[in-house]
């Protein structure tokens, strides 16, 4: 597979995967901001690694993940038209958190900072 062609399919499992997410009914899920920041589909498609961030409430989101997986995959392969769906990994990526975590630490020091003035 040529890598435009690789390209196209990373993106349009990615894109499909936000849409798909939005529809899993655990509330591990559905009550969570899950982002996909990207996906990296093998060349014989026969797996996929599929990076996510998570922003606000996640108790147990990687379990709701795990649990829907099936439905996921199926609805992944009724959306797209590959000749195999490939086996998807969810990689939890924590660069998204640690940005709000940082923002949260300099609002709070500079409303210190000001308060001392």
């Amino acid at each position: 597979m040529g890598a435009y062609r690789q390209d196209r399919v990373n993106e349009a499992v990615a894109g499909e995967l936000t849409e798909i997410l939005r529809q899993v009914k655990d509330p591990r899920v559905s009550r969570a901001f899950i982002s996909i920041s990207g996906a990296e589909v093998t060349k014989d498609l026969s797996g996929a690694k599929i990076y996510y961030s998570v922003l606000g409430p996640d108790k147990d989101v990687e379990a709701g993940i795990a649990s829907a997986s099936g439905f996921i995959r199926g609805e992944l392969a009724h959306r797209l038209n590959l000749r195999i769906t490939p086996k998807l990994t969810f990689i939890r990526e924590h660069g998204a958190e640690r940005a709000m975590d940082i923002a949260k630490i300099l609002k709070e020091s500079l409303h210190n900072e000001q308060s001392d003035q």
